[in-house]
């Protein structure tokens, strides 16, 4: 039986990094979703994003190794995600995991969990990422509500492929997204937009190409919301994943490899 080829381009080699719980907590929503067994430290998984499949290769590493451990592992990495739970009231960590990321031009996301925590918080961490040298936080999605009013995830992208309905679907959330996704694209594309111009007039496909390349030199971290812990939906995760993280041929250090 021949070996099946894979396009390098299609590659993605990812390093999650939190608090132990926090990415025990991911790693078992990929799990239970595509149904593998939770042995090793790399969960290899096939997604399929825009009508190319992905292999997508994530490694769990726990924020409390040392130091040392932890540099190395994102100086090798294609790209990390940085994984913080929204209630926590510091997050020493997440500063160490961006800024070596940033030393090291390694593209990174940021991953919020915990949302639905009565102490938790959102723009806070945001915030805490615009005080890290090196990026400015681009958030793709918001929480529908807070700690114990945590209702969902807005999809901004998404959001905006409904058309007019997306004001009619999100009702009293309308004008915080409309906010945050007029924000998003002249962050990205470095154009204020006129208070008359629809957002909509910057195609989806445009979008994903600015974001996936200001991410790739370490311009902006994408930041995500994690979905309510009563289920294992990981769509956004993975998309954001494929489509905005390098794949090895992307990336120029010479450590760097096609395979873990």
């Amino acid at each position: 039986m021949g070996t099946e080829a894979i396009d390098p381009q299609s590659i993605r080699n990812v390093t999650i990094i939190g608090h132990p719980d926090e990415t025990t907590r991911v790693i078992h929503r990929l799990h239970r979703r595509f149904g593998k067994a939770g042995s090793g430290t790399t969960t290899t998984i096939r997604w399929t994003t825009g009508r190319v499949e992905h292999t997508i290769r994530v490694t769990e590493l726990s924020s409390h190794a040392p130091i040392a451990d932890l540099e190395r592992s994102i100086r090798v990495a294609d790209g990390v995600i940085a994984v913080v739970h929204a209630a926590a009231t510091s997050a020493p960590r997440l500063e160490t995991i961006l800024r070596v990321a940033d030393d090291h031009q390694v593209a990174r996301l940021c991953l919020i969990t915990g949302l639905e925590h009565p102490a938790a918080t959102f723009d806070r961490h945001v915030r805490k990422i615009t005080d890290i040298r090196g990026a400015v936080p681009v958030p793709l999605q918001l929480p529908i509500g807070i700690g114990t009013d945590f209702e969902g995830v807005i999809d901004l992208a998404s959001m905006w492929a409904l058309g007019p309905l997306a004001a009619e679907i999100l009702g009293s959330h309308w004008k915080v997204a409309e906010q945050h996704y007029r924000s998003l694209i002249e962050t990205v594309t470095a154009q204020a937009l006129d208070a008359s111009r629809d957002p909509r007039d910057v195609e989806v496909d445009e979008l994903h190409h600015r974001i996936r390349c200001l991410t790739r030199i370490g311009d902006v971290v994408p930041v995500l919301c994690s979905a309510a812990p009563t289920t294992d939906d990981t769509t956004s995760l993975l998309d954001a994943i494929a489509r905005y993280l390098p794949s090895p041929l992307d990336v120029c250090q010479p450590e760097h490899a096609l395979d873990y």
